[in-house]
This record gives C-alpha cells, sequence and structure tokens, in this order.
C-alpha cells in the first residue's frame, strides 16, 4: 500500500527560500571537494589489498564511465566528451579493458559482483557490437552473482533495440533513461530533443526484453519550464509508465560548466521554480508513487521503497540504492571508487586517462582515507538521507561518544530546522517529520564538519 502523500501545501515559497541554499547531494561523505590530489596507482593499489585481505571482504559493486555524447545538452554538468566522430570508440575500449585487467587481477578472484551499473555520457553511443563485448570482458574478469543488479544509463535518441537486445543477453536487467522534459520548447533551449512517442518505445522494447526495472531521470528549474508545462511532462510520463523517477533540480553551475550561461536569461524565477517542485512533488505523490528522498521516486512494491521501509536504503555516486555493504570500483575516465574507509577518483580528461592506464594500468589521481570522525559523520548524514532518522543510542554504542556533547554545535544549527517543523530532535533520535523528508540535505548538513570552508567559495548547487 503506498505512503500518504506528503504535506506539499505546507511548503511553503518563504521555506523553500530559506532552505534553498548551497549544499551537497551527499553521495559521498566526505565529498570530493574534500580529496587529495597525489593518490595515485600504489596507494590504490594499497588500497584493494587491505579489501581483498580482510576477514570478509565486501563483495563488488563496479560503475563504468563510458563519457561520449554526440551532441552537448546545455543543463549537463557531467564529466563528458563531445564527438560525432566514432573512431573514438576503439581506443577507449582498449583503455579501458587494460584498467578492468589491472583492477580485476588486484580486487580479488574470489569476490562476487552483485552490482554494475554503465553511466556516462551515454554508454549506448558504443555500437552494440562493442558494448557487447564491453560486457563480455568484464564477465570474464569478475565473478558476477546470479542475481547481480546490472543496469544501463541510455539516452532513447540514440538506442536502438538490438543495442537492449545485446544489453539483455549479457545480463543487464534495468535501464535508466534521460527525459529531462518532454515540452518541444524546453527541449529547443536545452539542445535535446526527444518525443515521448519514442521514449514510450523504447520502454516498450525493454519490458517486451524483459528489463526488470525501467527508471527515468527528469529535471525541473529548466529554461522555459512552468508549473503547467511541467504537469503535461508528468501526465506523460505517467503514461509511461516508469518503475522509478529522479526528479532533480537544475544544477545551474557556470562557474564549472561555462556553457550553462547560454541558459541563464530563460531560467524560471526562484518562485516559478518552486512551484514546480511542488507540482511535482503533488502529482507523483497522488499517483501512487513513493517519495523516496532527495528527487527520488518509486512505485510500492519497487525495491528501493522496500528497502526504505525497513532501514536497508543505502546511498553512493549512482545516487540511492539496495546494495550497501559493498566495495564500489571505478572504471573509466573520471570514474570513482569507495573501497572499506577510502575514496579513489580516475583522471578526468581523457588523454590523461589514456597516459597513464597506459603507463601504470590504472588511472588513479585523487583520494581520501576517512578518519574515525568522518565515519561517524558519514554514517549520521547517511542515515539521515536515507532513512529519515538517527538513532541516537546505537551511534554512541558503535562509536563510544556522548552524542550530546560530540555534536552541541550540529544540534543547535539543527535547532532551526526543528523549530521550522522539519525535524523532531530527543535524547533517542533525530527524525525528519513528512514535511522535513523533503528537505533532507539541509537536515545533513549541520553534521558536515569540512562544509563551513567549503562555503566560502562557489562549489555546491543550491539543494531546492
Amino acid at each position: 500500500m503506498s505512503e500518504k502523500p506528503l504535506p506539499v501545501a505546507d511548503v511553503s515559497v518563504d521555506l523553500l527560500r530559506r532552505y534553498n541554499v548551497p549544499g551537497p547531494r551527499y553521495t559521498s561523505y566526505p565529498t570530493a571537494p574534500v580529496w587529495r590530489e597525489g593518490f595515485g596507482p600504489q596507494e590504490y593499489e594499497n588500497v584493494l589489498a587491505e579489501s581483498r585481505e580482510k576477514e570478509r571482504p565486501a563483495p563488488l559493486s563496479l560503475y563504468l564511465h563510458l563519457p561520449f555524447c554526440e551532441h552537448l545538452c546545455y543543463f549537463c554538468a557531467c564529466t563528458v566528451v563531445i564527438s560525432g566522430n566514432h573512431s573514438v570508440e576503439e581506443s577507449y575500449l582498449a583503455t579501458i579493458e587494460r584498467e578492468i585487467a589491472w583492477v580485476s587481477a588486484r580486487a580479488g578472484s574470489d569476490r562476487q559482483v552483485i552490482q554494475l551499473h554503465w553511466g556516462g555520457g551515454t554508454p549506448t553511443y558504443f555500437s552494440p557490437e562493442r558494448a557487447g563485448r564491453l560486457a563480455g570482458r568484464l564477465r570474464e574478469a569478475f565473478r558476477f552473482a546470479p542475481d547481480a543488479e546490472v543496469s544501463v544509463e541510455i539516452d532513447p535518441r540514440v538506442t536502438s533495440r538490438e543495442h537492449l537486445a545485446v544489453l539483455r543477453e549479457m545480463g543487464f536487467n534495468r535501464v535508466s533513461m534521460g527525459v529531462q522534459d518532454f515540452d518541444p520548447t524546453v527541449q529547443k533551449a536545452v539542445n535535446r530533443i526527444q518525443s515521448a512517442e519514442q521514449t514510450a518505445d523504447l520502454v516498450a522494447a525493454a519490458r517486451e526484453l524483459g528489463y526488470g526495472g525501467i527508471n527515468m531521470d527528469l529535471i525541473f528549474g529548466l529554461p522555459h519550464q512552468t508549473p503547467e508545462s511541467f504537469s503535461r511532462t508528468i501526465d506523460r510520463v505517467l503514461a509511461i509508465g516508469p518503475d522509478r523517477l529522479a526528479v532533480y533540480s537544475y544544477a545551474n553551475v557556470p562557474w564549472m560548466k561555462k556553457h550553462q550561461k547560454l541558459l541563464e536569461p530563460k531560467l524560471p524565477s526562484e518562485r516559478e521554480k518552486f512551484e514546480i517542485f511542488r507540482t511535482a512533488l503533488s502529482r507523483f505523490t497522488e499517483s501512487g508513487y513513493e517519495y523516496i528522498g532527495m528527487d527520488h521516486f518509486a512505485r510500492p512494491d519497487d525495491e528501493l521503497s522496500l528497502a526504505r521501509r525497513n532501514r536497508t536504503l543505502h546511498r553512493n555516486f549512482q545516487g540511492y540504492t539496495t546494495k550497501a555493504g559493498t566495495d564500489l570500483l571505478g572504471l573509466g575516465m573520471s570514474a570513482i571508487g569507495a573501497i572499506g574507509d577510502a575514496f579513489v577518483q580516475n583522471r578526468r580528461d581523457l588523454p590523461g586517462y589514456r597516459s597513464a592506464v597506459e603507463s601504470s594500468g590504472s588511472a588513479a589521481f585523487r583520494g581520501f582515507r576517512l578518519s574515525l570522525d568522518d565515519r561517524l559523520r558519514r554514517e549520521i548524514i547517511a542515515s539521515m538521507l536515507c532513512h529519515g532518522v538517527v538513532e541516537i543510542p546505537e551511534i554512541e554504542a558503535k562509536y563510544g561518544i556522548r552524542f550530546g556533547e560530540y555534536f552541541a554545535d550540529a544540534l543547535e544549527r539543527l535547532g532551526a530546522c526543528a523549530a521550522d517543523g522539519l525535524v523532531q530532535i530527543s535524547a533517542t533520535e533525530l527524525a525528519a517529520t513528512p514535511l522535513g523528508r523533503v528537505f533532507l540535505r539541509n537536515l545533513a548538513m549541520p553534521f558536515d564538519a569540512y562544509l563551513p570552508a567549503q562555503l566560502e567559495k562557489p562549489v555546491f548547487s543550491r539543494t531546492l
């Protein structure tokens, strides 16, 4: 049975404005700007050895970054390479296959892979034949669990039924597709023309081929959007019927992505963007989707919804996931790994990535080892974002602290959120209210020890 809809009528524009501040999405803690360069292949090899030699090594999650797109979407803030010349496919595959061999040899051959995700860029930029070849190399290099979650991001504009068939044959069972908005005026402004019919046809093909989970990505706050126009997009999305939805706030970061400046004169006002947000919350929850938190919705019987209810939900660089307790290995240009209590990232430019793999087998160049304080704060932030609650006695027993003393400053800052009805604070727990679940990032931010220094310069997009 679906949960009661969130009290979106109580989300006033004034409240939204006060909490619409720069802040992280917390796909990691500490967040990536804190990590340090000089964390190279040898340091990465040490981390993998420590992980492999534990008494009970964690199962593996793999992320492959395939960065190519034929055209630039003007809203994009991802690490991409724009090229209409597909000759780049072969050389990139040769490089990432070499990296796969290096990592798999050091991660441990007896560890099961229980999750694989291809992101980008556009993974289906690669031909079906080359995509199948890459999937085959992974199967040769790692031992996949029979029930592994194997997903791929696809762009309906360049993805064929043959792509889906080849990947399904190689074990892929979930697809995530970008939609953003179906309004033609919005699509023209952001340089992404994609019809609802084209998208629906691909979803139908995926279901026919046996894919068990379909996700769609939408973005609110794009040029020319209004609550009414976005509601029409929602009508089309509901008619297609995905299992999960990610409804992201447009991250306007022109200091990082200069092409986004093209959109700034046409963006909706702050009030309009808030109303679009409220429209999405209301429409999707009233249509039976559960609000997982942090932009995500899922059907009540979806694994994400079940995991949120039984407190097994986890968050990593791909967002919310049911696969907690894994070591995440990142492969490809700019890819990020999270192994034990360490983060590691590959070089973010294509020439640097290729050169590093050719010379060392790994392109690791930046990373971070978590202290005890980092691990403590990471657990609190993850618990709030995934479950909307922090069980204080559990934290005190695990880390040997007195919560009220250790986090006196954080609790003082959280007091303002309590006064606004977003969180309930007691001696035994911190619990987001139904209204507070809309503001989970804000409820996590008081526990971020690095955030005050990071906010001295533009680093993060706004939270809403």
